[in-house]
């Protein structure tokens, strides 16, 4: 874990959250700037980046199959979610930690932006 990562202290517990779930690889918290009326953000236990970093695809189903709990958790999957990784710079990544962004409870239109 870093210091300086703001997610990372999220998982430590030196920075609050809206817990809403977790498993053994990952937690899920709501987040503190929606982009939708359910939006919650899927984060693992450790550190890593970027998906571009990730290389252990057991914590990587773990964290989409707690992506999909959430959205259960939040009557979406009648209507629809969806499931964001931005990676990168270019791809609007603002926090260097692998995160998913779950959104849903209005239209989603495509492309995205």
């Amino acid at each position: 874990m870093s210091d300086h990562c703001i997610f990372c202290r999220i998982v430590g517990g030196t920075i609050p959250a809206t817990l809403v779930a977790s498993n053994t690889h990952g937690i899920a918290f709501r987040d503190q700037h929606p982009q939708a009326p359910s939006h919650l953000v899927v984060i693992p236990r450790r550190h890593v980046a970027s998906l571009a970093d990730a290389s252990d695809g057991a914590e990587l189903g773990a964290l989409l199959l707690l992506a999909a709990e959430v959205a259960r958790s939040e009557g979406l999957s009648e209507t629809g979610y969806r499931v964001v990784a931005n990676t990168g710079d270019d791809a609007g990544q603002t926090v260097h930690h692998l995160h998913l962004h779950v959104l849903g409870g209005r239209v989603m239109h495509w492309p995205p932006g």
